[in-house]
């Protein structure tokens, strides 16, 4: 899919199944109330869950997430970019559909090409939740993820980076290991 494509697309409130750093994961526009919907409601993930929203650089972020300090900034860098989800104050404009019940949201510079090109051509963060339905095992390849959501996501194609476990999740202000 082109670059203008994808924005289009994404911006229209589609949602896209994509290769990440462990599984397959399911995307959309972070800031689209619509697509935030629909992506739940094909997952049937709880609303008060959150998402995790990953991008290729951290300025994709900073809309979304409160200002953070210098040195908050360098610890959240000595893990990226990689497979570390940082819990880090959501802004004023983070969607609630994104952060859920929490002050906080998740976000990740993640280090798999595919999905940081698939940020740079969209132009922005994308949301990044596993691609399953809430609770089953997450799709590993494009075939799988067509199996399980047919027409209602575009599936793009790609391999994911062969991680064997989801990202690390670590809130920013205290330090705590939320998912090892």
């Amino acid at each position: 899919m082109r670059a203008r494509a994808l924005q289009h697309f994404l911006r229209s409130g589609g949602v896209i199944a994509y290769p990440t750093e462990s599984c397959f994961g399911l995307g959309c526009d972070p800031t689209n109330h619509r697509a935030l919907k629909r992506l739940l409601r094909i997952k049937g993930r709880p609303q008060r869950k959150g998402l995790i929203v990953i991008a290729q650089h951290f300025s994709q972020l900073q809309k979304l997430i409160a200002p953070v300090t210098p040195e908050q900034k360098q610890r959240m860098f000595t893990r990226w970019p990689g497979p570390h989800t940082w819990l880090v104050p959501a802004s004023r404009r983070c969607p609630a559909l994104l952060r859920g019940r929490h002050t906080s949201l998740a976000v990740r510079v993640t280090a798999n090409p595919l999905a940081a090109n698939l940020c740079r051509h969209a132009g922005m963060a994308l949301v990044s939740t596993s691609a399953n339905h809430n609770g089953r095992v997450p799709a590993k390849t494009a075939r799988e993820c067509h199996r399980l959501f047919g027409g209602r996501v575009k599936v793009l194609p790609g391999r994911t980076g062969g991680a064997s476990k989801p990202s690390t999740i670590q809130d920013l202000i205290t330090g705590a290991i939320v998912r090892p």
